[in-house]
C-alpha cells in the first residue's frame, strides 16, 4: 500500500529500541483520509468473508477500527484496559503485555457485546510481538465467537509476532511490513513494497 509506505517514510520517526513513532498520522493525530484508504484496503482484502463485528484494543486501534467498520457496515467493540463503573455485568478478561509501554495489563470486553454467532475481524495499528493480538484472540475464543482474521496497519516483520500468530493458523493481513529500520539514519525497509 504505497500511500502508507510513503506516509511512514515522510512522517514516521525511528527511535532506538525498535520503536517506530507514527503519532503524526496514525495513533495520536489521525489522518482520516489515510484511514479511509486503509478501510478500503481491508475491505478489499477480506472481501467475501462473513464479518459482523470489528474488535480492537484501547486506545490506538479505535480510530482505525471505526473507519474500517464503515466499509463493513458493522459495529466496533474495543477491549478496555481498565474496568470502569459503567461496565455492568459479566466480562471476558485476559492479560496483555505491551511492547510499547513495557507493562502488563488486563483487557476487558463485556459479555453483552461479544459471543456465539459473532464473526470477528480484529483491527489494530501495530503488530510487533503479537501480545495484543494474543489477548484479543483469547477474548474471542472465550466468548465462543469466531475469529475471521486480523487486519494490521503496520507489522514489524523483524520481530516474531506475525510469524507466531500465522503459525497458529490465524489469517493476518498487514498493510505495511517493516523488515528493518535504523534509528541512526531513519531508514525504513518494507517487505514487498513493489506490490
Amino acid at each position: 500500500m504505497q500511500i502508507l509506505y510513503d506516509r511512514i517514510r515522510k512522517d514516521g520517526i525511528v527511535r532506538a529500541g525498535n520503536v517506530l513513532k507514527v503519532d503524526r498520522f496514525l495513533n495520536h493525530q489521525m489522518d482520516i483520509h489515510l484511514f479511509q484508504e486503509i478501510g478500503k484496503e481491508f475491505k478489499r482484502r477480506f472481501e467475501g468473508e462473513e464479518i459482523n463485528k470489528i474488535l480492537t484494543i484501547e486506545a490506538s486501534g479505535i480510530g482505525i477500527a471505526c473507519i474500517v467498520a464503515e466499509y463493513f457496515d458493522v459495529p466496533v467493540v474495543f477491549a478496555k484496559k481498565t474496568k470502569t463503573k459503567n461496565i455492568a455485568g459479566e466480562v471476558y478478561t485476559t492479560k496483555v503485555e505491551s511492547f510499547t509501554h513495557g507493562t502488563v495489563y488486563d483487557i476487558i470486553v463485556s459479555k453483552e457485546f461479544l459471543g456465539k454467532g459473532d464473526k470477528v475481524l480484529v483491527i489494530d495499528d501495530f503488530l510487533a510481538k503479537g501480545k495484543a493480538l494474543d489477548g484479543l484472540t483469547t477474548l474471542i475464543q472465550d466468548s465462543g465467537a469466531e475469529l475471521v482474521g486480523a487486519g494490521i496497519v503496520i507489522e514489524k516483520g523483524f520481530q516474531d509476532g506475525g510469524k507466531r500468530i500465522r503459525d497458529k493458523g490465524i489469517r493476518v493481513e498487514s498493510l505495511a511490513i517493516v523488515d528493518s529500520m535504523n534509528a541512526e539514519t531513519g531508514e525504513i525497509v518494507f517487505r514487498n513494497e513493489d506490490k
